[in-house]
């Protein structure tokens, strides 16, 4: 456990005592997610990828030395960092929080339990999309036409509206202004054991997985 400071909007700086960032664990077992999402890829997408992710994120704190309270801390705060620290904390603090956020935007039970939205969340996306089928082919195709790795979202837009959007690499909406709910990860190692190089196929299954009620959890507090 280590002293660290809080990066705050006005610029003063308070001290508080935290650990350092560890794997956060799984809400279900690497099995759970059967048969849309292979134990094995997830296991090696936990272990392995989001392992580095953690231990480079430490490394970078250490480098930059600062002392941030928490990860949004540190995505919200980027440009109070030293200019040459903050592509290492975009990256690899990037790739803790998104990955941490797509682990709790599954659900082992989704498929039987709620296969969409409901409440304030179904109305506000058909307020904004048309319907809940338009919404969910833009958000697969915003996911299938990312170029490269990344990642596509739903967020709350800088207006309060739903939009969805996609960002590179391990770029992080909270960096941009925006109040994520949902995301999928179409990095290639998150799908290529299963899927091999049918992005769509990944898309079409994820949404069968899908917690909806973190979603909109998620919804309720940024509305």
């Amino acid at each position: 456990m280590t002293q660290r400071n809080l990066f705050c909007n006005n610029s003063v700086i308070f001290n508080f005592i935290i650990m350092t960032f560890q794997l956060p664990q799984l809400p279900y077992g690497y099995q759970d997610l059967e048969p849309f999402y292979d134990a094995r890829t997830l296991e090696i997408h936990h272990s392995k990828h989001h392992q580095t992710y953690t231990d480079k994120l430490n490394e970078a704190i250490s480098k930059a030395g600062i002392e941030p309270s928490s990860i949004e801390d540190i995505l919200i705060n980027l440009e109070k960092i030293p200019a040459e620290h903050q592509t290492a904390l975009r990256n690899h603090g990037g790739g803790y929080y998104n990955h941490t956020f797509f682990w709790e935007s599954m659900s082992p039970n989704s498929s039987q339990e709620k296969r969409v939205p409901e409440g304030s969340l179904m109305e506000a996306i058909e307020n904004k999309f048309g319907s809940y089928e338009k919404f969910k082919n833009a958000f697969s195709t915003k996911a299938a036409t990312h170029f490269g790795s990344g990642w596509a979202w739903l967020v709350m837009n800088q207006e309060n509206e739903l939009e969805i959007i996609d960002t590179h690499d391990q770029i992080s909406p909270i960096s941009l202004g925006y109040k994520p709910l949902l995301t999928i990860d179409v990095w290639e190692h998150a799908y290529y054991l299963k899927f091999q190089n049918k992005r769509p196929e990944w898309i079409e299954t994820f949404f069968n997985i899908i917690n909806w009620k973190k979603v909109e959890e998620r919804f309720e507090i940024v509305k």
